[in-house]
């Protein structure tokens, strides 16, 4: 029984160097992709974007190796099934809530302008700037 968690505990502990590895190469690779974009500065954009974007697909796969990426992308394959749970609303519900909104905000703005202008012109007839 202990034999099997202290082996447990050791696969955990080995995990997690392997995430710091992992890290640190994403972290390498990431300096060394800028480090390559300033050296190959005369080189066409579109060559360099290619670069770099086969660089993003190499570190996303490194990172989806980490417990934290695994994570990450855990949650966003939940995040997007929730998502289709949602009932969205229609065009004329969107249309009539935004022009709602529109309307009060002129509303709340010529609320304010009023009062605004109510103060100035108080504290100008009390303290006799105003004729």
């Amino acid at each position: 029984m202990l034999k099997g968690a202290i082996e447990g505990r050791q696969g955990v502990v080995s995990e997690v160097k392997y995430n710091k590895a992992k890290w640190l190469l994403v972290i390498f690779l990431i300096f060394s992709g800028i480090l390559a974009n300033y050296h190959y500065n005369g080189q066409p954009w579109p060559l360099r974007l290619l670069a770099w974007l086969f660089l993003l697909g190499v570190l996303t796969a490194i990172l989806l190796q980490t417990s934290q990426g695994k994570k990450a992308y855990h949650f966003a394959v939940e995040s997007r099934m929730e998502l289709r749970k949602v009932v969205w609303p229609t065009h004329r519900e969107t249309l009539q809530t935004t022009l709602f909104v529109v309307a009060m905000v002129i509303v709340l703005a010529l609320i304010l302008w009023g009062i605004d202008g109510a103060s100035v012109w108080l504290i100008g007839s009390l303290t006799g700037q105003r004729g």
